[in-house]
């Protein structure tokens, strides 16, 4: 069990790292720190001690306790092998596969791999980059946090690129920052699916987009991009939009308010193929019957996606290519050597999800 000593000095030391104090403001008094963590004074000048010594804090004779520069040198050590790859989630879905291709091209070049999974939360995204940093890596390879959201962490980014730390993005970026990237053209490629919907004869097509993250941004762009093309019918389409904090049951409330109205929706497309298996089963408990009564559409190629029934239609994500493309690149960028960013061009992948509205009843 963590003792009270403990608790002051990880609160405190959190909130320095994560800019609650900024560099050379003033911590709370002793008295008001005791009042906060409801501890004695020894244990207060315990856990600041600590971190006086660790160097997150500093003292002046009679005027108080101030937030040190606790930024370590974190330029590029020479003899580094170790390269940090930080992913909004390490054990499942896509990922393992993106890191699988990753580790194939690096440890060919002399590296190991150093993980990171922020669970998309900046937060985490923060104390990731700083474990990074702290260990000396070679190399920063990034999936962007929320990349569709303001990034508290750019301060870290900016020292990132004041170093010449070589950093490359994968699936995403942030567009205040200008490092490389491999990425999907994900709005050319939902439009592609949506096309292939309305094709089918399907008119009204209900969008579930992830909107915190620049992947779901673009795809929904291209749910829209494909409607604009067809202003006929345009009004017939319908988005849901949600943020990868919110919890399926607030998706499907939304769901289930558009399967009432009239006009339902006779095809669903999901901002991803781990959307598409829940949707795909939330459907058959209520009694839809997939696709004689409503078709559904994924993205992403996630292998699960083949073997539910009906398999899902969806858009390829090239994964572990990726994965050895982006190795190629940060070994490249190791070396000095000019590195362009890459944009796959995702392939339609047809399977039983889906069928034309026109043949039902």
């Amino acid at each position: 069990m963590e003792n009270k000593y403990q608790r002051v000095k990880d609160t405190l030391k959190e909130a320095i790292l994560s800019g609650k104090y900024p560099i050379d403001e003033k911590l709370p008094t002793e008295t008001e720190l005791m009042n906060q963590f409801n501890v004695s004074r020894y244990t207060i000048r315990r856990a600041v001690g600590d971190l006086e010594s660790e160097h997150y804090i500093y003292r002046i004779q009679g005027g108080g306790m101030f937030v040190q520069d606790w930024h370590k040198d974190w330029s590029i050590d020479s003899d580094s092998k170790m390269i940090g790859v930080i992913t909004t989630h390490i054990a499942d879905y896509i990922f393992p596969q993106i890191i699988y291709g990753i580790d194939q091209m690096i440890s060919e070049g002399g590296y190991s791999l150093l993980l990171g999974n922020t669970h998309n939360n900046h937060q985490k995204e923060r104390k990731n980059l700083i474990n990074m940093l702290n260990s000396k890596v070679a190399g920063l390879i990034i999936e962007p946090t929320q990349s569709a959201l303001p990034n508290p962490n750019m301060d870290l980014y900016q020292e990132i690129k004041d170093d010449e730390i070589p950093v490359l993005f994968i699936n995403a970026s942030y567009p205040e920052l200008d490092f490389p990237s491999v990425t999907t053209d994900d709005a050319g490629a939902e439009r592609k699916i949506i096309d292939y919907l309305l094709d089918m004869g399907h008119e009204s097509i209900l969008g579930i987009f992830q909107v915190d993250d620049m992947q779901g941004v673009h795809r929904m762009d291209g749910f829209v991009k494909a409607y604009q093309q067809h202003p006929e019918i345009s009004y017939k389409g319908n988005l849901v939009m949600y943020q990868s904090g919110d919890s399926f049951d607030k998706i499907t409330q939304r769901v289930a308010s558009a399967l009432e109205t009239p006009d339902r929706p006779t095809a669903i497309a999901c901002y991803n193929d781990q959307l598409a298996i829940q949707v795909l089963d939330y459907l058959k408990s209520n009694g839809f019957l997939v696709p004689q009564d409503i078709s559904v559409v994924g993205f992403d190629n996630y292998q699960m996606a083949q073997y539910v029934s009906p398999g899902i239609t969806t858009l390829n994500h090239e994964k572990e290519v990726m994965g050895e493309d982006t190795g190629k690149m940060m070994l490249n960028l190791l070396q000095k050597k000019p590195v362009t960013s890459i944009m796959y061009d995702p392939q339609l992948i047809v399977r039983e999800s889906v069928s034309s509205p026109k043949l039902l009843g």
